[in-house]
């Protein structure tokens, strides 16, 4: 967050508040935003309230719920992320409670892009008398929202590539020939593996190619982390890789695609879309992931389709990890170039996290 809280104006000290409770969303809220709801009477915080799991109650609902005394909102003011919602879905408006509860100030990080809102609910708000101010820490509550403004606005997924290098620049030692026994081998340290698995937790999405699968046999699963297990998406092109896989052991949604549509080979239980393979695959991707509302997605490779959403341009931020071990010769890692986000230590490992602009 570049903003910072001594510098900050009252409406963005809470709009502040708002985006850092917002957080406690990540990795439940979708396919809605997480957004954080924070009420304010007389320069006092007199409720709070963040996105629940999906079904649940919006930031909005939580913090009006939180107040103890329904009076007071009468005389406060709602900071609120993102735009309320005008529209019915698997809750009432939040608009129609803040006009309802009587709040007469409304402060919103920035407008809803998704067609139900755009714009409706802060029309809604100023037609009942509400005060409302838009775009308090704009370019905050854009970064805090990228996955979903990512997905409505331009119909893919945030897209996060991620993979580990050794100290020398390869993600992987040579292939084994053939007749020799392949050694297992961990470019990272066991924090950097369970700081993977919380960001699995975080993202409704994880893609992998074939080799990847053949060759490293991955659950793909948050077993180091507590929190929900992304979707798998495979990359088979051919459908060499057999049931006795872990990602086809149904503990996971799991989607496949490939080229070929015969469903006598198909996998029960395992959802199949079939690709041309040979145009546009990262395009046709996003396409899969937006049909099946993955609004986030980690590419954990290998090379080669890594390489493909890197060379399509196709990608927002990607996370990289430097192990302190060496393999002289091997498979190198791909190169992309951005802003630096992050770059920090992990133990023996460093991580960089660039923004692709």
């Amino acid at each position: 967050m570049s903003a910072h809280l001594d510098n900050l104006s009252t409406d963005e000290k809470y709009m502040f508040r708002c985006i850092e409770i917002a957080k406690n969303g990540l990795g439940t809220t979708a396919p809605n935003p997480m957004v954080g709801a924070v009420i304010v009477r007389e320069d006092k915080i007199i409720g709070e309230g963040f996105t629940s799991a999906y079904g649940g109650s919006h930031a909005e609902v939580n913090a009006i719920n939180s107040v103890s005394n329904a009076d007071l909102l009468k005389s406060s003011t709602i900071y609120v992320t993102l735009e309320p919602c005008s529209h019915y879905g698997k809750t009432p408006p939040c608009a129609d409670l803040i006009i309802k509860m009587g709040i007469p100030r409304v402060v919103i990080g920035l407008k809803d892009p998704h067609e139900k809102v755009a714009g409706n609910g802060i029309k809604k708000l100023k037609e009942a008398g509400c005060e409302v101010h838009v775009g308090i820490l704009q370019k905050e509550c854009e970064e805090h929202h990228k996955r979903f403004l990512t997905f409505f606005t331009k119909n893919r997924p945030y897209i996060i590539l991620k993979w580990a290098e050794t100290a020398d620049g390869f993600i992987a030692p040579e292939p084994t020939k053939r007749g020799e026994e392949k050694k297992p081998f961990w470019i990272t340290n066991t924090k950097s593996r369970q700081l993977v698995h919380k960001w699995r937790s975080e993202e409704p999405g994880i893609l992998v190619g074939t080799n990847t699968v053949l060759a490293d046999n991955p659950k793909l699963n948050v077993r180091e982390w507590t929190g929900k297990a992304p979707t798998r998406i495979i990359l088979d092109r051919n459908l060499k890789i057999s049931s006795d896989y872990h990602v086809f052991d149904g503990t996971q949604k799991t989607i496949v695609c490939t080229e070929i549509n015969d469903s006598e080979r198909y996998i029960e239980g395992v959802i199949y879309k079939v690709l041309d393979f040979k145009h546009e695959l990262p395009m046709q991707l996003c396409m899969v992931m937006y049909e099946e509302q993955i609004q986030s997605v980690i590419i954990e490779g290998g090379l080669q389709t890594l390489q493909s959403f890197i060379t399509a341009n196709l990608w927002d931020e990607a996370r990289i990890f430097k192990g302190a071990n060496n393999f002289t010769k091997g498979i190198n890692a791909p190169k992309v170039a951005g802003p630096i986000l992050v770059h920090t230590s992990i133990l023996t490992d460093q991580l960089t996290i660039v923004r692709n602009d």
